[in-house]
This record gives structure tokens, C-alpha cells and sequence, in this order.
């Protein structure tokens, strides 16, 4: 029997009680959210489907507003949410501003605050590294980020934080090499690059991939123990096909994800790789080639995203996180659209575990409350 409050009309206060009631305590559940998750990923069935949560900065603030709190982690704990990621405490030399009003990003990238109607996005204002011509300017580049800008013993305390109400299912983001790269000599000419210039941009990822291994190794030996899955990423498609050929991405962007992954291989957590799109084509080299345990964020409206297909096919080495629809069904559909959507992917990619059910990106300013709790509301059966 459905018992779920009807959240076109609920009321703060009912929406916190009622989940509350429903995560918060110990009726909830007598498995953990962390073995929640490391059961689902081995492809066994858990005692529901394993959520998690990622927004604009937005979409936090209005979830926070509404509910009356005031804390990222309590929130997750609210929406009975098994995963945190966890990021350590950046001490490093504040970003440069220009007279323009750009940047610097920590990362090199050069950015500006750009506003829509409903969220804020750092957009690329400028391409630093886009006149260089020898892979030794671009070694020799002085905004290169050092692992000693984090403080790599802050982590620890950070996840004993998530951890507050019961352990949690903890993931640190890594980085993308690809898409790192491009954003310091824009995506034409990178592009162009693989033909004209490859020594070039394949400095630019060979020098973004040993920063990415130099702080996991940094994390690593502070916090091993503590760490479950990281989180790599590059967007190689698009809506209706990839960025690159097959071929491409294999002679020039694999090599360097095969470099970082064998360093997380060394260590006992799962691999999670992030491309939106339609990457379909790719998902056989993804688990053969790339070796990743997990697949994000599966754009459900995206060409050849077929739920059924991709779990019916690949299911069995490989789990999935995402698929949630931000195009359509989470800013303009209904209540009863989210719900429904939300349990058709707990049947078809939670079916036997290997499924973290969540929004296939950032759910963005434009998704109303009301939806946003249906989706954390909805029956996690699978």
C-alpha cells in the first residue's frame, strides 16, 4: 500500500517527519548504507536500491530551505541518501582574479560566473594554454596545481561527519583528463590537436594525469581504509553520438585513463567512470579496456541509452549510477512522472543488485521540491 505523503501539497514538517521516520531511525533498515552499497556493487541483491544525491549548488539550498535544515550531510541523512562524497580541505594559494571578472580555477581553467534563471555555472572564459606549440611550455607551465594545496589529513574528519548517523558508502572524486585538458586549449582546437599537434594536447592530459595520481597517492596514505570507490570522468559524447571515433578515443584518451586506473587498481575500492551521452558504443572497451566497476550517469534520453538493454547486456560486469531524467521528467513532469520513472529504473537496473539509483547529472535549479521529494520518496524495491 502506498503511504507516501502527497507531495504536491506536503508541508515542510510532514516531509521531514515522514522521512525521518523513514530513514532516520533504526526502523529504517538493519543493513548500513556502506554495505548497502558494497552488496548492490557486487552484484548481489541488497535489501532496497541504494540512492544518492547530487544538485547545483541551488538545488541544495532550496532542498535545505525547505526542509529546515541547515547542513549538506543532515539533509542526505533526511533522504536516506547511502552515499557521500568527500572532499579534503583545499589550503593552497587563493585563485587568481582577472580584470574582467574571470579567474583561475584551482585546476588551471580559466572561468567566469555565468547566471540563468534558476542556478549560477562557472563557464570557460579563456584558454591559457591555447597559443602554446611544444609539450616542453606546457610542462613548464607555471599554474600547475601540487598535492600539497590539500590538506590530505582533513578527510578523516570529514567522513567520520558523514558517517554520524551510520556509515555511509564514501567516494572521492579524482578528476577527468580529457575534459581537464581541453578546458585549458578549447575543445576545436583540441580536436584538431589529435591531427595536427598530438604531441601537444597529450602533454596537456599526460600532465593533468600525474596531478590526478599524485593527490590519490596523497589521499591514499592518509585515509586508505577509508576510502570505498573514486570517481574518474570525461564527456566523450554527445546527445546523439561520441565526440570522438572509437579508434580516437583509443589511441589518444585511453592510454592515459589505463595509467591512472592501474595506480587505483593497486588499492581495494570500486571504479566509477562518468561520461554523459550517448557513449553506448563505448561500453564494452569501458569494462574490457578502461576496467571500471561502476557507469555514470546513463542519460536516459541520450541515442541508444536503452535501460533495458544496457543492463540486460552488460549487467553482469558492470553496475550502474544515474539515469534519472534531468531533460524532462525532473524540471517539467509530474509527481507521479518521478515516481513512476524512479520505479521503473529500481526494476530495471536494480533487478540483482548492481544499480545506485540518483539523477543522471546535477539536478539542476529548474526541478521544483515537489519532484525532488518524490524521487527520494519513491519505494526502493527492486
Amino acid at each position: 500500500m502506498d503511504n507516501n505523503p502527497d507531495w504536491n501539497s506536503v508541508t515542510a514538517v510532514e516531509a521531514r517527519e515522514w522521512f525521518d521516520e523513514k530513514f532516520c531511525t533504526t526502523a529504517g533498515s538493519s543493513v548500513s548504507s556502506r554495505d548497502r552499497v558494497i552488496k548492490a556493487l557486487n552484484n548481489e541483491a541488497p535489501d532496497r536500491v541504494p540512492f544518492d544525491f547530487w544538485g547545483v549548488p541551488e538545488t541544495w539550498d532550496k532542498m535545505k530551505n525547505f526542509l529546515d535544515i541547515d547542513d549538506n550531510n543532515k539533509l542526505m541523512d533526511t533522504l536516506g541518501v547511502d552515499c557521500r562524497v568527500v572532499k579534503p580541505d583545499y589550503i593552497g594559494p587563493e585563485p587568481e582574479k582577472l580584470p574582467d571578472g574571470s579567474f583561475y580555477s584551482i585546476w588551471g581553467s580559466v572561468r567566469k560566473i555565468v547566471k540563468n534563471g534558476t542556478s549560477s555555472y562557472e563557464e570557460y572564459a579563456a584558454y591559457p594554454l591555447q597559443n602554446f606549440q611544444t609539450p616542453a611550455e606546457v610542462e613548464q607551465w607555471e599554474k600547475w596545481p601540487s598535492s600539497s594545496w590539500w590538506d590530505w589529513d582533513s578527510f578523516a574528519e570529514k567522513v567520520e561527519k558523514a558517517n554520524s548517523l551510520e556509515p555511509r558508502h564514501i567516494r572521492y572524486d579524482i578528476g577527468g583528463i580529457f575534459e581537464s585538458a581541453w578546458g585549458l586549449y578549447s575543445l576545436d582546437k583540441f580536436l584538431m590537436g589529435f591531427y595536427t599537434n598530438p604531441d601537444l594536447v597529450c602533454s596537456i592530459m599526460e600532465c593533468y594525469t600525474d596531478i590526478f595520481i599524485s593527490n590519490f597517492r596523497a589521499l591514499m596514505s592518509k585515509a586508505e581504509h577509508l576510502v570505498d570507490m573514486v570517481y574518474t570522468y570525461d564527456d566523450i559524447a554527445t546527445q546523439d553520438g561520441l565526440m570522438v571515433s572509437p579508434e580516437m578515443w583509443r589511441q589518444y584518451i585511453l592510454p592515459f585513463h589505463q595509467k591512472l586506473n592501474k595506480v587505483i587498481r593497486e588499492y581495494d575500492v570500486k571504479l566509477m567512470y562518468h561520461s554523459c551521452g550517448a557513449v553506448r558504443p563505448l561500453i564494452p572497451a569501458f569494462i574490457d579496456e578502461l576496467d571500471i566497476d561502476v557507469l555514470n550517469p546513463l542519460q536516459p534520453r541520450a541515442k541508444g541509452m536503452d535501460m533495458s538493454f544496457i543492463k540486460e547486456t552488460y549487467g553482469d560486469k558492470l553496475s550502474f549510477h544515474g539515469g534519472v531524467d534531468l531533460q524532462e521528467t525532473l524540471p517539467f513532469g509530474s509527481v507521479e512522472d518521478v515516481r513512476n520513472e524512479v520505479t521503473a529504473l529500481c526494476h530495471t537496473l536494480g533487478k540483482s543488485g548492481g544499480y545506485i539509483c540518483t539523477s543522471a547529472h546535477y539536478i539542476q535549479g529548474d526541478a521544483p521540491v515537489k519532484n525532488i521529494l518524490a524521487l527520494y520518496g519513491q519505494d526502493r524495491q527492486f
